[in-house]
């Protein structure tokens, strides 16, 4: 008598399983890797040839000769994360404003910035609950929004980021109905943002930081998220302060968060979050009944790439490199579509990205022509629909173009492959 195979098409998935089908960064990051020979523009990969490779192979022959402090790494440490590591990201991150700096104990390290995204929003959103977002936003974040039944409203933003009058206006029309209590988030990539390279100026975050601080007072709690990926990529112009060092009490409600992945490695996956000193306690609860502490290796390494100078000597190499690329994404944007008034771009100061607009009737989603046609040619890209919440009315014809895994050349071969395409669309 045999004995017969399970039906697992009859096994009943969560409704979380459900909400997290068909996201949106797996089915693009897939699509890079099935096809090679495509020139991707899309998914927002690091160049190998910015990588650190000999920086860490350095760090890990220091740890070699160290059986301490290899036996260390190799050990299980607290679910916050290695103290010592923690204090160094204390005094490393704000270095250059030392009134903000937070104690260890605020600080919590996980496995690259979106697993902490992932922590504090379970650990503060209840379904139903209210995030607000600069729009385009941070796509990924949404899906987790999305799979934790919060809802995300996005705000109009532009080249200085989030509009706080908009914001406010948001926040009033949401208290007038009677659900000003379940706004518990404001959400923003601070600098150089992913997908449109937009930066939060100086007179908006301290609006910003004025108009949360109120609300805070007069209506309900409510937290400022403050993603800060990109903030080390920076290639010109003047550093800008983290918002914690622009108001008194925000330490109470600002989230700073951070991450490697970009400014060194992304194979080493350590972010961390800087919280309110009343949240440590209830994310710790949760992450303890996930890992009990992201790696510790990468923790021990990514200290000694600090301590050691490995990681300051390498940012500039990084910086440098992604600087050219920039460069040669808006020369090619220029040479391909300077002399059409109804194509639009935006040109960040740093980080990885550039957001193209293209004529109003192109479709540049997965069912328009100009997809189609560009997967034909060659290329691919983020359509900008991605980046913006379910309840936004998204424009069909933008694009976030990343210019961080191709080398110039092809960068520019890319654009010209883009450029082809929308001339096959619109002709």
């Amino acid at each position: 008598m045999s004995i017969a195979e399970p039906d697992i098409a009859n096994i009943k998935l969560s409704e979380r399983a459900g909400l997290a089908a068909g996201a949106a960064i797996g089915k693009l990051m897939r699509q890079a890797l099935q096809f090679p020979d495509l020139v991707s523009l899309a998914a927002g990969f690091v160049d190998n040839a910015t990588l650190p490779s000999e920086a860490v192979g350095r760090c890990m022959s220091r740890l070699a000769e160290n059986p301490a402090l290899l036996g260390k790494a190799l050990q299980y440490d607290a679910t916050a994360g290695s103290h010592s590591l923690r204090e160094k990201l204390a005094e490393w991150s704000f270095q250059n404003y030392p009134d903000a700096k937070p104690h260890a104990d605020r600080i919590i390290l996980t496995a690259g910035s979106n697993q902490f995204l992932h922590l504090l929003s379970e650990a503060t959103l209840d379904p139903g609950d209210i995030v607000l977002v600069a729009e385009p936003t941070y796509f990924v974040y949404l899906g987790t929004l999305k799979n934790l039944g919060a809802k995300v409203i996005g705000v109009p933003a532009d080249e200085d980021g989030i509009c706080i009058h908009a914001l406010k206006e948001k926040m009033d029309e949401l208290s007038k109905q009677g659900l000003g209590d379940r706004i518990k988030a404001v959400y923003s990539v601070t600098e150089f943002d992913n997908p449109a390279g937009s930066t939060l100026s100086l007179q908006r975050r301290r609006e910003l930081l004025d108009l949360v601080a109120r609300w805070r007072k007069e209506k309900s709690p409510l937290l400022l998220l403050s993603d800060n990926a990109y903030q080390l990529l920076r290639y010109y112009g003047e550093s800008l302060p983290p918002l914690s060092a622009l108001h008194e009490e925000a330490a109470d409600f600002v989230v700073e968060l951070g991450t490697f992945s970009k400014s060194f490695s992304p194979g080493i996956r350590v972010g961390w979050g800087v919280v309110p000193e009343y949240l440590t306690a209830h994310l710790l609860d949760i992450k303890s009944n996930i890992d009990f502490g992201s790696p510790h290796f990468s923790q021990v390494l990514v200290e000694e790439a600090l301590q050691s100078g490995e990681m300051d000597q390498h940012l500039p190499v990084i910086q440098d490199g992604y600087r050219r690329k920039l460069e040669a994404t808006i020369d090619a944007l220029q040479q391909e579509f300077g002399g059409n008034e109804d194509i639009q771009w935006r040109q960040p100061q740093g980080g990885l990205y550039v957001w193209l607009e293209l004529l109003e009737s192109v479709d540049t989603g997965e069912s328009g022509k100009f997809w189609q046609a560009s997967v034909e040619r060659g290329v691919l890209y983020v359509p900008g629909h991605h980046c913006f919440s379910r309840d936004s009315v998204a424009p069909s014809n933008t694009i976030r173009l990343s210019f961080g895994v191709q080398n110039e050349d092809g960068i520019r071969k890319g654009v010209k492959l883009l450029a082809e395409a929308y001339n096959d669309t619109v002709k």
